[in-house]
């Protein structure tokens, strides 16, 4: 199955007063046609900076961005409009990321009148066809966000995503402020539009359960860098990273037969600005020593499941 995105040693860093913050550090993924990769890990670890700085919202320090094969990595300001309309995103706040001066049908109308692909009686034919596919009622058509709830502005933003059929789209933790009911007539809608359009999602969230019910495989971020890469069901059977066993241990269950010992991490967090080589979460790693200091990188220590640990095969009897 041929890759619509893979990205190879990609870094991205800012400046500030206290030094150069490694926001995306040295990573390589890809994520194959029609598939779900799930980014997941805790707040300000870099997901939905990768997320950007792969359809080119940030521009990248370091590194490769290949899109179905060519690089994508410095375009030219034409041949980036045509790549917007292959990849898209989806915003975590729908409230914050659509323009409260206008109605919804204008919205979703703009990227298709901007592509200048229709003429005027195909622009509305297309226009009808995404607003049924996304549930959007006839009589929202003239609505603001405003006036409408959580969900029915996540369905607006949707739209907006795939107006123009993307082959990829980042899906920035789109379901996180929406309550649960809701999150699931979304999340469902997502599934039901990749399967029609045959998509490829990248589904940034910290939303453990939504990862699981969503991905096909899963990314585990800490401090900018991957940490651990595997099949969805893989992972959350055999964990193999400290992290993610302790992210994982974080998850509620109702089951008070087989209770799950809470891995508590103690430490303190690595600065992201200006860090030192070596492995980022070995002074919160209960089985750090002296070689996690050296320089980590992505082992496969099972099929498809890749590791950054020195320690893995040791600590998990491998």
């Amino acid at each position: 199955m041929s890759a619509v995105i893979e990205v190879k040693n990609l870094q991205k860093y800012f400046n500030t007063p206290k030094g150069t913050l490694h926001a995306v550090d040295g990573v390589t993924m890809k994520i194959d046609a029609g598939k779900t990769m799930g980014v997941v890990g805790e707040s300000g670890c870099g997901k939905s900076t990768l997320g950007r700085t792969i359809i080119h919202l940030q521009e990248s320090t370091g590194g490769q961005i290949f899109f179905k094969g060519e690089d994508v990595t410095h375009v030219s300001a034409s041949k980036l409009n045509e790549l917007k309309g292959d990849m898209q995103i989806i915003f975590q706040d729908p409230y914050a990321s659509l323009n409260p001066r206008m109605t919804v049908e204008e919205t979703v109308r703009e990227p298709l009148m901007l592509s200048r692909r229709f003429t005027k009686i195909q622009l509305n034919e297309e226009l009808d066809k995404i607003m049924e596919l996304v549930g959007i009622d006839n009589r929202m058509r003239k609505a603001y966000p405003h006036e409408l709830d959580g969900g029915r502005r996540q369905r607006v933003g949707i739209a907006r995503a795939i107006a123009l059929n993307p082959a990829f789209v980042v899906c920035d933790e789109p379901v996180s402020a929406l309550d649960v009911s809701i999150q699931a007539q979304v999340l469902n809608l997502l599934q039901d539009l990749q399967e029609q359009r045959n998509m490829t999602y990248m589904f940034v969230t910290h939303d453990l359960s939504v990862v699981r019910h969503i991905s096909d495989d899963i990314c585990v971020m800490y401090l900018g860098q991957l940490v651990e890469v595997s099949p969805a069901k893989e992972l959350f059977i055999n964990p193999l990273h400290p992290y993610t066993k302790a992210l994982l241990s974080a998850i509620p269950s109702t089951d008070i037969h087989n209770r799950k010992e809470r891995i508590m991490l103690k430490g303190e967090i690595t600065s992201p600005i200006n860090p030192k080589p070596g492995c980022r979460f070995a002074a919160r790693c209960p089985y750090a020593k002296e070689e996690c200091h050296q320089k980590q990188q992505l082992v496969e220590m099972e099929p498809n499941h890749f590791v950054s640990c020195c320690r893995c095969k040791e600590i998990n009897g491998i």
